[in-house]
């Protein structure tokens, strides 16, 4: 412990270490909305997460969202749910990651077994739909777990294509804070003990070098990543990268250096992003991605 710290008065201590618990909980939570989450039947209203669905010989293939951290399937796709059921596609979403006693704010469980949650929707999306393989599109740990699915769940023979929006590849330093974590006793265990979902997401902790051994990707499946450079949570933006045959890695700036979106922004309102998630979705209709994007 520094001397700094050992000398501090309980009260600012206290106060330091509540700052930082608090920085933890609001940058990894991509999307953090006050309001209680919609009931089921409006993600099915607006078109998706419809089991009648069947998928067409345009888009042969389910497309499954998968929510960040502190997010759930609704509020997370309010805006890309919609956008990709309109262009034909049968959308469906999950919740996972849930803690007992702690409603709405979801992907705060191991990640492990959230991949294991992850297969079972899978499944029965592809049992409704009757169709072999999947497409999967995430936001942050959205963008990450599956890849955990796709490595050591026999995802890779039901998955034809995953798109992380902002993902957590590599696990993140949290602009550093997590580096902090050493000199506040007990605060390294309080967050794996409570919120392992969290814990999982720091840059070498023993799930994301799990996950790191052995090569970013697997065969059979096409990546595609989509990062912000202003991403202040998946820190530094370019360990959202991954490396490996199939891969495609995007700068959102790269297509449209207007474009300010942060962690949050990317993966629930950019239309930008979106119209490049289109193109991963469907590379044979491609369209470049531009500023103008965010009217199509």
């Amino acid at each position: 412990m520094l001397p700094w710290i050992r000398a501090a008065r309980v009260p600012r201590t206290r106060s330091l270490l509540a700052a930082l618990l608090l920085a933890l909980t609001v940058l990894v939570a991509p999307t953090a909305t006050a309001s209680a989450a919609p009931a089921a039947g409006t993600a099915t209203s607006r078109g998706w997460n419809d089991y009648s669905c069947k998928p067409s010989a345009a888009h042969p293939r389910p497309v499954i969202l998968v929510h960040g951290t502190f997010g759930n399937s609704i509020d997370n796709w309010l805006v890309l749910a919609p956008y990709l059921v309109n262009r034909g596609y049968c959308v469906f979403s999950l919740d996972y990651g849930q803690l007992p006693g702690v409603p709405f704010f979801h992907g705060l469980g191991p990640i492990d077994k959230s991949a294991e949650q992850l297969d079972v929707f899978v499944d029965k999306v592809l049992d409704a739909t009757g169709a072999p393989k999947a497409d999967i599109v995430g936001h942050s740990q959205g963008g990450m777990m599956p890849n955990y699915y796709l490595k050591f769940l026999g995802g890779a023979d039901k998955v034809n294509a995953l798109v992380g929006i902002a993902p957590d590849n590599h696990g993140t330093t949290l602009l550093g804070l997590t580096k902090l974590l050493p000199f506040f006793p007990g605060v390294e265990k309080f967050i794996s003990d409570k919120t392992p979902g969290l814990a999982d997401q720091i840059a070498g902790s023993p799930f994301i070098t799990k996950l790191t051994a052995g090569g970013d990707t697997v065969p059979g499946v096409r990546y595609t990543v989509i990062a912000t450079k202003y991403d202040q949570v998946v820190t530094p933006y370019r360990t959202q990268y991954l490396d490996g045959p199939n891969v495609r890695n995007v700068l959102l700036q790269d297509l449209c250096p207007l474009d300010l979106s942060e962690h949050v922004a990317i993966g629930t309102i950019d239309r930008i992003a979106f119209h490049e998630v289109a193109n991963a979705l469907d590379p044979a209709r491609a369209t470049p991605t531009t500023c103008a994007s965010v009217i199509g």
